[in-house]
């Protein structure tokens, strides 16, 4: 049997298809807010559609602006501003948001849950360079336009603009993928080869979804980081790219509102 069925098969994935999303409850647990943490090469205006599926139902969302800098000065940041939540915290992450979430979340006792929405979710000293390596199927090296040196001495990466559409999001329309490509966000190469710190996904619930044509964290990576979590829902929405959360917000908000009310 191959890997990924192998890895499905423990997890237990369910495989939806457009048009295959889950109903939302009536009754959501308004108490509980939901952090959003986009990841490289996007921004918080990726979460748009989810947003107001989330408001529409009752929930304080804030949308974090992740520095895009390094690991740890991006789990800070998030990490403030979940201490300065009063209640029970939701934080989802997308891609190298994962990354944030996991680290942002540990320690901090009103994280409730972690939903990885195409995300990444390391084990302390892994980074998102060494899953990669681990399975090497994804193309977002070859994607990447030429690094821009920055005066610290850091370097911005970006994903080429000709490219984005095809690499990040084919499953949004061109139109939409061009302004993406225009506004997206670097980050630098060093955060994605940081060692990663703790996680908190060893202690808090999570959930995941991912688009089964992702091409810049392959879906063989994020089922084996679901089932490594004992994720309670793994996702794998069949044709979707990496950025799920704009093509198929309906089964994202539907997941993260699942994370909300579970006890």
């Amino acid at each position: 049997m191959h890997r990924w069925m192998k890895l499905a098969a423990a997890i237990g994935v369910l495989t939806l298809t457009s048009g295959g999303a889950p109903a939302h409850a009536a009754a959501p647990t308004r108490a509980t807010t939901i952090i959003l943490v986009h990841g490289a090469f996007a921004g918080s205006s990726s979460w748009n559609p989810v947003i107001a599926k989330l408001a529409s139902d009752g929930y304080p969302v804030i949308a974090a602006a992740n520095p895009l800098r390094s690991l740890k000065t991006d789990a800070d940041y998030v990490a403030r501003i979940v201490g300065a939540v009063h209640g029970p915290v939701i934080l989802v992450g997308h891609s190298y948001g994962g990354e944030v979430i996991s680290m942002a979340a540990y320690g901090a006792d009103n994280v409730k849950g972690l939903v990885f929405v195409s995300g990444l979710a390391p084990e302390a000293g892994e980074s998102a360079a060494s899953l990669g390596e681990r399975f090497p199927t994804g193309t977002l090296a070859q994607a990447l336009a030429p690094p821009v040196p920055q005066a610290d001495g850091s370097q911005d990466l970006y994903i080429t603009q000709a490219k984005y559409w095809s690499q990040f999001a084919a499953d949004v329309p061109e139109a939409a993928a061009v302004e993406m490509a225009a506004t997206q966000r670097p980050v630098t190469q060093g955060a994605l080869g940081e060692p990663a710190g703790p996680g908190a996904w060893k202690t808090v619930p999570s959930w995941f979804i991912w688009g089964s044509d992702d091409k810049n964290i392959p879906s063989a990576l994020h089922a084996f980081m679901a089932h490594r979590a004992g994720a309670k829902e793994a996702v794998e929405v069949k044709g979707a790219s990496h950025v799920v959360m704009l093509s198929h917000a309906t089964e994202v908000a539907a997941m993260i509102e699942r994370a909300a009310r579970a006890p």
